[in-house]
């Protein structure tokens, strides 16, 4: 795999492995990861990641894992035995699960990054109202992210708009993974809280999730250019 020091990682939201291997053949592994979520992952399993690795990229797994500790600590484990760069848990799993997550991959001497969703993107206040949550979305992020970084993780997952209190409370080191994220001339979708990748990246994310502005370009090597230059110019 060729490592990359890019921190774009572009969403491979597809329902089949043949879309998502033709998206990433018009990608560079050298500039840029790849995501794959729960949909690819779901109808294709380990081979969308083999066949990610077989093309040199480097593979977020975004599959939000949240059960009981061992149960998670397992499915994490066999993420990092795949080979993922990274993996995600829901940080409201609680402390235990992290935990016992983290701990599984010390044991083995797995170097997969290890981070926990926050509060989705897509939720507003009203939303989280609604299931119990008291206050607003912030103040979730910033009590989720320190537990989160107590349980011995590597980050968490988080809008650009919380990057900047999350780098004051947990750190530069700490990592700050940013969906929602779109080029200034893009449509938000069915994302609430986002941000431009320039914004973003002064915010304090350390890496940015992005789709559509790519995977919908008639040239995705163009859009994913277009928004470097956006991050050098800023």
């Amino acid at each position: 795999m060729a490592a990359t020091q890019s921190p774009l990682i572009i969403a491979l939201d597809y329902p089949d492995l043949a879309s998502a291997t033709a998206l990433a053949d018009a990608l560079d592994p050298a500039r840029c990861r790849v995501k794959i979520g729960k949909e690819l992952f779901t109808r294709v399993g380990p081979q969308a990641i083999e066949a990610m690795h077989r093309r040199g990229f480097e593979v977020f797994l975004d599959l939000k894992f949240h059960d009981i500790p061992n149960t998670v600590a397992g499915a994490v484990e066999a993420a990092a035995d795949q080979g993922v760069w990274m993996v995600n848990v829901h940080a409201a799993g609680g402390r235990r699960m992290m935990e016992a997550s983290a701990e599984r991959l010390r044991q083995r001497g797995l170097s997969t990054r290890l981070i926990a969703v926050t509060v989705l993107t897509s939720m507003a206040d009203d939303e989280l109202q609604e299931i119990g949550v008291a206050g607003d979305a912030m103040s979730q992020v910033e009590r989720l992210a320190r537990l989160t970084q107590q349980s011995g993780l590597d980050g968490v997952v988080c809008s650009a708009r919380e990057s900047e209190r999350l780098r004051a409370i947990c750190g530069e080191g700490f990592l700050k993974v940013t969906p929602g994220i779109r080029p200034a001339t893009a449509a938000t979708g069915d994302q609430r809280r986002v941000m431009t990748p320039e914004a973003a990246m002064a915010a304090g994310s350390t890496h940015l999730v992005i789709g559509r502005a790519v995977t919908q370009a008639a040239e995705p090597m163009v859009a994913l250019a277009e928004i470097e230059r956006a991050l050098d110019a800023g």
